[in-house]
């Protein structure tokens, strides 16, 4: 079985996967590096269900970052649930301080669009530190993607809480409809990491790629990286958002 029949079997099951050193060492300290210069310029406090900074729409900050966009070891799993017309719904960063609690689990996609057979959204966490309990990595509750629900219910003991610990460069793959939060942090150091959403090809960007973005950069990014923030006509075609954060 190959990496990717792997993680395809993995997300069916449990809802989620790692993919390890994903991105080489060097590599992940040059993106952390620019982020943390990203967030001293635009970086935001965040509350959506638990403390944290926050750096949103990461394609027009920096040309660094669009290795993640369309990686090869990482886009056939996406394609594989959300087919090859999907687009980048938005590329952001959450950063938890040492301080900074749990956030609160739950899925990415709203009840009315859950779809217990092919979900409308898929999320990637690139792990730009070593992921471990101490500096709050990820947690996702296995099979809760198969659930029907938005929320764990307030009544509902959750017994099974898995922590996506790995090493840096690492990516955790996972459904949208995944119950899901960030860690606590009980560290001394920040934990970076970026959020890649994706979304079938019918439904618009979270946070919209074209804000802002430099037209300088336009030819820096290959035909499959344009197709995914729909550029493939330039940077003036039509496009629509959640929100234009910028």
């Amino acid at each position: 079985m190959t990496e990717t029949e792997l993680a395809i079997q993995e997300i069916e099951i449990y809802g989620f996967t790692i993919l390890e050193r994903v991105l080489t060492e060097s590599e992940a300290v040059e993106m952390r590096e620019a982020l943390i210069r990203c967030e001293q310029e635009v970086g935001t406090e965040h509350g959506n269900r638990g403390s944290a900074r926050h750096v949103a729409n990461l394609p027009t900050l920096d040309p660094v970052f669009f290795k993640t966009l369309d990686h090869p070891r990482v886009l056939p799993i996406l394609e594989n649930f959300l087919e090859e017309s999907l687009i980048l719904g938005s590329l952001n960063s959450r950063i938890v301080r040492p301080g900074d609690s749990y956030q609160q689990l739950h899925s990415d996609i709203p009840i009315e669009m859950l779809n217990m057979d092919s979900p409308v959204m898929m999320n990637t966490v690139w792990m730009l530190d070593e992921f471990t309990s101490e500096l709050g990595a990820t947690r996702c509750v296995p099979g809760s993607h198969k659930s029907g629900l938005a929320l764990p219910p307030e009544t509902l003991e959750l017994k099974h809480v898995a922590e996506a610990i790995a090493p840096i460069g690492s990516v955790l793959v996972f459904n949208g409809q995944t119950w899901h939060g960030g860690g606590k942090n009980t560290g001394s150091i920040n934990r970076h990491a970026l959020f890649g959403h994706y979304r079938k090809r019918m439904l618009v960007f979270q946070v919209d790629p074209h804000d802002e973005f430099p037209e300088s950069w336009f030819d820096q990014l290959n035909d499959r990286q344009k197709q995914l923030m729909r550029m493939t006509k330039g940077l003036s075609a039509a496009h629509a958002a959640d929100s234009h954060l910028r």
